[in-house]
C-alpha cells in the first residue's frame, strides 16, 4: 500500500488543532475519524493488483528505425472497478531519447470483470533484441486517496532488424543484371561463364573467340559468345572483431557492411547464385547456409540482429579454416573487414593464398567520409596539420589495397552510403568479365 501526496497532505490538516487552543482528544477524534473512514473506505474500493491477468501481443520485430506497437491486455477478475496508471517498462533503447516518459505510461479504467487493451509503441535505436522489462500498476480508490501498487512480469521480445537502406539501390542493379544475363554476352570465356551463341565477327572483337570450325563451314568469320552461369556459390564473411566496432558516422563499421551484404545477397539470388553467411572473429558468431531465395533474406537479417563488435583481434587463420570449409568448392568469398594495414598484414596476407589458389576472394571496407574531409583542409596550422594526417592514412590504406590486388583480391573501398552499390558493381564486373 502506497501513501499517496493526497492522502498525506489530508492525513496531516485532518491531525493539526483548529485554531489556537489546545485540542481535546475528543477533537482530535471528531475531526480525523471521518477522514479515516474515507480512507478506510477508498482504500477498500481500490481494486487489487496481485489479481489482475496481464497478457501481450503484437509485433515480435520491426527493422532499426522503425516502430513496433505491443498491446498489453488487462483483465480486472475482481468486482471493483479498476481506475490505474500503468508503467509499461523497456530498455531504454526501446525508444527514440526523451519519448521513453510518454510512450510507457498509460492511464486506464477497467470495469469489474472486463478487460481493457493498451498499446505501447517503441521505436528502437539499436539492433538486437528488445525485452520488455516489468509492468508497474498503481490502482487507485474512487476518491484516489490511497492506492495499491504492484509489479507483474509480463515476458515479451522484439527482434530490431538491420533497417537495410541500400535496398533501394536494387532496381538499378537488376536492371543492369538483366542487360548482363540476357542482353549482353561476353566475348572471353572465364571459370565463370558457359557457351551461348555464335556471331558474325566484328573489328574489335577477341580473335581468341573465334571458332574455326564454324567460319570453315561459312563464309563469314564466327565468334563465339559466353554467358554468365547460374548457380554458382557465394560466401559473405562478416568480420565482427575490434576493427568492426569503430564508429564512421552515427553507426559502427559493421553495420555498414551487413547492410551491403544485404544489398548483395538480393541481387545474387535474384542472379541464380546460392549465398551463404558467416561472422566470424574468434569463433563462429552467426551460420547461414542452404538458404532458398525466398528464405535467403529473411535468415539474413534475422542473423545479423544480434551481431555486435567484439573487442578482440580477429584470428585471420581460424578466419580462413572456416571459411575454407564453409565454400569447399570454387566460389566467390566476400570479406568485409578492415583495410588497416596491422590487421591486413600481421593476420590476413600469411594466409591470403589459401583462399585465392581455390577461390575468387573480393575485399570490401567501410573508407571513414571524416578523413576524405580533412584531406582538403586548409587556412590554418592545425587544419594543415589534419591535412597531412588524413592524407598519410589515405596512402597507407592505398598502399594495403595494392598489397591485397597484388594476390588476386578485388578490392572495393568505399565510404558507408556508397559501399553497397560499389560492392554490387563489382560482383557484377566479376560476372561480366567471366571470373564468377
Amino acid at each position: 500500500m502506497a501513501l499517496t501526496g493526497r492522502a498525506a497532505l489530508l492525513a496531516a490538516l485532518g491531525s493539526l488543532p483548529v485554531g489556537i487552543w489546545e485540542p481535546s482528544w475528543t477533537g482530535i477524534l471528531a475531526v480525523n475519524a471521518p477522514l479515516a473512514v474515507a480512507c478506510a473506505c477508498d482504500f477498500a474500493l481500490a481494486a487489487p493488483v496481485r489479481r489482475l491477468g496481464l497478457t501481450r501481443s503484437g509485433d515480435t520485430s520491426a527493422r532499426l528505425g522503425e516502430t513496433a506497437d505491443v498491446t498489453l491486455t488487462v483483465t480486472n477478475p475482481s468486482g471493483r472497478p479498476l481506475r490505474a496508471h500503468i508503467r509499461d517498462a523497456w530498455p531504454p533503447s526501446s525508444w527514440q531519447p526523451g519519448t521513453e516518459v510518454e510512450a510507457s505510461r498509460h492511464s486506464l479504467t477497467v470495469p469489474a470483470g472486463e478487460r481493457r487493451r493498451l498499446t505501447t509503441r517503441l521505436r528502437p535505436t539499436r539492433r538486437g533484441d528488445r525485452q520488455a522489462d516489468r509492468v508497474t500498476i498503481r490502482s487507485y480508490g474512487p476518491l484516489r486517496l490511497f492506492s495499491r501498487q504492484g509489479t507483474h512480469k509480463v515476458p515479451w521480445t522484439v527482434r530490431v532488424l538491420p533497417p537495410f537502406t541500400s535496398r533501394k539501390h536494387l532496381p538499378s542493379k537488376l536492371a543492369r543484371l538483366r542487360e548482363l544475363d540476357g542482353r549482353t554476352s561476353v566475348l572471353t570465356r572465364g571459370e565463370g561463364t558457359e557457351f551461348d551463341s555464335l556471331r558474325e565477327y566484328v573489328p574489335g572483337d577477341d580473335t581468341r573467340s573465334i571458332d574455326w570450325r564454324a567460319t570453315a563451314r561459312q563464309t563469314s568469320v564466327a565468334v563465339r559468345t559466353w554467358r554468365p552461369e547460374r548457380d554458382r556459390h557465394i560466401l559473405l564473411v562478416l568480420d565482427t572483431g575490434r576493427t568492426s566496432a569503430g564508429r564512421v558516422g552515427d553507426a559502427p563499421r559493421l553495420d555498414a557492411s551487413m547492410d551491403a551484404a544485404l544489398l548483395l545477397a538480393a541481387l545474387a539470388s535474384r542472379a541464380g547464385d546460392r549465398v551463404d553467411l558467416l561472422a566470424y572473429d574468434r569463433r563462429v558468431r552467426a551460420l547461414v547456409q542452404g538458404r532458398t531465395a525466398n528464405d535467403l533474406l529473411p535468415s539474413l537479417v534475422n542473423a545479423m540482429a544480434t551481431l555486435e563488435p567484439e573487442l578482440v583481434e580477429t584470428n585471420a587463420r581460424g578466419l580462413t579454416t572456416t571459411a575454407l570449409r564453409t565454400a569447399p568448392r570454387s566460389s566467390l568469398i566476400v570479406l568485409l573487414t578492415s583495410l588497416d594495414a596491422a590487421p591486413i598484414e600481421e593476420g590476413l596476407l600469411p594466409v591470403l593464398p589459401q583462399l585465392t589458389q581455390r577461390h575468387t576472394v573480393l575485399l570490401a571496407s567501410v573508407a571513414d567520409p571524416h578523413i576524405a574531409r580533412m584531406a582538403t583542409a586548409r587556412g590554418n596550422t592545425d587544419a594543415i596539420y589534419e591535412a597531412a594526417a588524413a592524407a598519410q592514412a589515405q596512402t597507407e590504406r592505398h598502399r594495403t589495397a595494392e598489397q591485397l590486388r597484388r594476390h588476386g583480391v578485388t578490392v572495393v573501398d568505399a565510404t558507408p552510403d556508397d559501399l553497397a552499390p560499389a560492392l554490387a558493381d563489382a560482383y557484377l564486373a566479376l560476372k561480366a568479365a567471366g571470373r564468377l
